[in-house]
């Protein structure tokens, strides 16, 4: 988990409210859903409704199953135009502005460099120069044709495969979010999958300011990078803190770069806030690989977006990746290494503020 939650179960003298937490698990992860006592006739019910959707959406989405959606388009949308159920076509049609927005450091249509990393198959191995070329030739979503008027999908070229890892469980949570608003009326809610990604439906009880969530530190279990503070918007956060594999004395994260075919490197973790779950995993993958200066640059073209990024250089556990150092910018007072961009004082207090 790389995320924590500076409220309590328990009510307390000072007004700390309580809360029902719901979670079950989806998407190789646990998904919760957690809803103030009191401010919901039917807190359980909604959210094992909300529940029950992410488990319908992972059905559509996973490439572990042959009978999803996505695993159907990739083995058809060679041949032919294929149907996409509208929803998901949405999706396709906001990761294709993405991917142009960050110059194709995030993209969807990255399956086969995945696979031949070994990454889907849980066997990750520095792949045969022959085979990463051909991966390389079928990755990018510059393959992928979109018919708006018939929310149909045709690739390119043969060997494309989607994969929607890198913003499905953000997709899945801000749907969960409109479920829970629109059929259940709930206003208050922070809903997250696995601790990276986080949707928050307005304000926990009594503080207007947001839901407090405190970044953890990547590596060291006793820092943070900070607090930020969510209200209706989405909170993703990328790191290659668990799957890794060593190599020439490296570590090479499954956060791969779409643009050179290999791991990216340089960074240790990155957060961005969005309006969107979706958009706030999407640009936390771009950030990664773009680094600190390309984060500030993605919060400069979307002035919606607020971002922290941890840098390799100022994280000891992480040195050994060969990571080339960023330039500074905007570092975090007593934090080096630890850049904050476009982020108002109340909604992010730097560690040595964060408690």
């Amino acid at each position: 988990m790389l995320l924590d939650y500076l409220f309590t179960d328990e009510p307390d003298a000072s007004g700390e409210f309580s809360l029902v937490r719901v979670s079950r698990r989806a998407m190789a992860t646990t998904f919760e859903i957690a809803i103030p006592v009191g401010s919901h006739p039917n807190p359980v019910a909604s959210a094992e409704a909300a529940l029950a959707l992410i488990d319908t959406l992972e059905d559509q989405m996973t490439v572990y199953r042959e009978h999803s959606e996505v695993s159907q388009l990739n083995a058809s949308a060679t041949d032919t135009f294929v149907g996409v159920e509208p929803h998901l076509f949405e999706l396709f049609t906001r990761c294709a502005v993405w991917t142009k927005e960050t110059g194709g450091a995030f993209d969807i249509a990255t399956g086969a460099l995945t696979a031949v990393w070994g990454f889907q198959q849980r066997d990750p191995h520095v792949p045969e120069t022959r085979a990463l070329v051909e991966a390389m030739r079928t990755t990018g979503f510059r393959h992928v044709m979109l018919n708006a008027d018939r929310h149909e999908v045709k690739f390119r070229v043969a060997g494309v495969k989607l994969n929607l890892g890198a913003v499905g469980k953000g997709y899945a949570l801000d749907r969960a979010a409109e479920l829970l608003r629109t059929e259940w009326g709930v206003r208050s809610a922070l809903l997250h999958a696995g601790g990276s990604s986080v949707c928050a439906i307005g304000a926990p009880p009594g503080d207007e300011r947001g839901w407090p969530i405190r970044l953890k530190h990547p590596t060291s279990v006793d820092e943070s990078l900070g607090v930020v503070r969510l209200s209706n918007a989405g909170l993703g956060t990328s790191a290659a803190t668990f799957q890794y594999f060593e190599y020439n004395g490296r570590n090479l994260g499954h956060l791969l770069d779409p643009r050179t075919g290999w791991p990216a490197h340089g960074t240790a973790s990155a957060s961005v806030v969005a309006p969107t779950a979706a958009e706030a995993d999407a640009m936390s993958t771009a950030a990664f690989v773009l680094g600190a200066s390309g984060a500030e640059a993605l919060t400069r073209l979307r002035p919606a977006l607020g971002a922290v990024v941890l840098s390799e250089e100022a994280n000891p556990e992480c040195q050994r990746r060969g990571a080339t150092p960023n330039h500074p910018v905007a570092d975090t007072p007593g934090s080096p290494g630890l850049f904050a961009f476009n982020f108002a004082p109340d909604v992010y207090s730097p560690p040595d503020h964060a408690d």
